[in-house]
């Protein structure tokens, strides 16, 4: 029976028999890995607060061929965000990347892009007082592009030339948008240029970078994530969770 190794993000867990856990990880070098935590429920559990989500740990674990959960053998913690757990959007924010993460990432297939945008994610997260609504947007946006479903908004998508900055553009329902020149007569939802910097801003900027650039763009920030949703929902077939937030333009 072979052992792993490697850094790993804490995502979720669930409750297994009477002391025991089931345990989703997120590992640098393995991809999604589920497994069992035997006795973590106990008081004294050997793994202590080390299973707490997005806990930043060393993990340790042996795989059967015909087994889908792997044995969890030892986690060592690196980070913890204990400091930061009071804050229920913080809670909500991380719940929801996790489920995007667990929808999006078949289990064993490691992206090693994938683990360092999380990790950034989290740690801008956590730093100071973020606009996690930014945070959010960033990730889901990535998590589309990274997966080949994020619409090119710098071409039309009628007649494919390039999107000046300052003219008039449209989003179409399936999500590209169109310039006023091939836009039908039915009325479809304008999208300014502060909407279309942000989201070519995302694509070239750090998480932290991202969060200065959209300080002051809160309600462009949720207009876009609210397309992303639709968009993620049209792929995955349901709703993700509702992440929390103070206004939400449909």
């Amino acid at each position: 029976m072979p052992q792993f190794e490697s850094e790993s993000l804490v995502l979720k867990s669930y409750n297994l028999a009477e002391a025991d856990r089931i345990v989703v990880f997120f590992t640098r070098d393995h991809g999604i890995v589920r497994g069992v935590a035997k006795g973590a429920k106990r008081l004294k559990s050997r793994f202590g607060s080390t299973l707490e989500p997005f806990s930043n740990v060393e993990l340790t674990y042996f795989q059967k061929d015909d087994r889908e959960l792997v044995s969890i053998q030892h986690v060592e913690l690196n980070r913890s965000l204990f400091d930061s757990a009071s804050d229920p959007e913080f809670l909500n924010t991380l719940a929801y990347v996790a489920d995007l993460l667990i929808a999006f990432m078949p289990p064993h297939d490691p992206s090693e892009k994938v683990y360092r945008m999380t990790k950034a994610c989290v740690e801008a997260s956590r730093d100071g007082t973020p606009d996690l609504a930014s945070v959010r947007l960033y990730f889901e946006l990535w998590m589309l592009r990274l997966g080949g479903y994020l619409p090119d908004w710098s071409l039309c998508g009628e007649c494919g030339r390039d999107l000046a900055t300052i003219e008039n553009v449209s989003l179409r329902p399936d999500h590209h948008l169109i310039c006023a020149n091939c836009s039908p007569p039915v009325r479809l939802t304008p999208i300014g240029r502060g909407h279309r910097r942000l989201f070519h801003d995302v694509q070239k900027l750090s998480p932290p970078e991202f969060l200065r650039a959209a300080g002051d763009e809160r309600e462009a920030v949720l207009e876009i994530s609210s397309i992303l949703r639709r968009i993620i929902a049209q792929i995955l077939g349901r709703d993700l969770i509702k992440p929390i937030e103070l206004a939400v333009v449909s």
